[in-house]
């Protein structure tokens, strides 16, 4: 095993992780975006107002966003089973 397929393997692995996670963390950013400014017009100062939002954003996403997601990662896991043999050998 090189320190070459090593560093390889971590970069794959960071990269699938901010491809599967970002289009949700956008998302929640987004209706963050939108619920502070609301708030700053109506000059409402709630603090749990934002999470309602926010979670139903999320969760809306990941019906949407979810089977691409499965995907991903699931083709990830497959490639690294694929190469497996390398750990070893």
């Amino acid at each position: 095993m090189s320190s070459e397929f090593v560093l390889t393997l971590a970069e794959k692995g960071i990269y699938t992780i901010l491809l599967v996670s970002g289009p949700l963390l956008i998302l929640a950013l987004a209706v963050g975006l939108l619920v502070s400014i609301f708030q700053a017009t109506t000059q409402i100062q709630e603090q749990t107002l934002a999470f309602i939002p926010k979670i139903v954003a999320v969760l809306v996403g990941l019906i949407f966003f979810g089977p691409w997601m499965l995907t991903t990662m699931v083709e990830f896991t497959a490639d690294l089973f694929q190469n497996l043999n390398q750990f070893v050998g």
